[in-house]
């Protein structure tokens, strides 16, 4: 048997606070990180968005070196957590 390829993923703790928008749908935002902000229709649409814009703002904040402000764990297996969100 082969044995499974190790990589390194680095997980980061993404704390949101959803809000209902006066004109309709949610916005979602993130204490401590400004650029973090997201609108949707949904509570699903806007958690899909802000994790979206995360991603793109931790790989944009690599890139430029800037102090990516979450917290962060780094697996290095091939077996991790990916946390599942919908509206209950």
């Amino acid at each position: 048997m082969r044995k499974a390829a190790t990589f390194k993923v680095l997980e980061y703790e993404l704390p949101i606070k959803i809000e209902g928008d006066k004109t309709g749908g949610f916005v979602a935002t993130t204490h401590g990180w400004s650029d973090c902000y997201a609108q949707g229709d949904s509570i699903d649409e806007v958690v899909n968005e802000i994790t979206a814009v995360a991603a793109s703002l931790i790989e944009l904040y690599k890139e430029e070196g800037f102090k990516i402000p979450l917290k962060s764990t780094l697996f290095d297996k091939s077996t991790f957590r990916i946390p599942v969100l919908t509206s209950a």
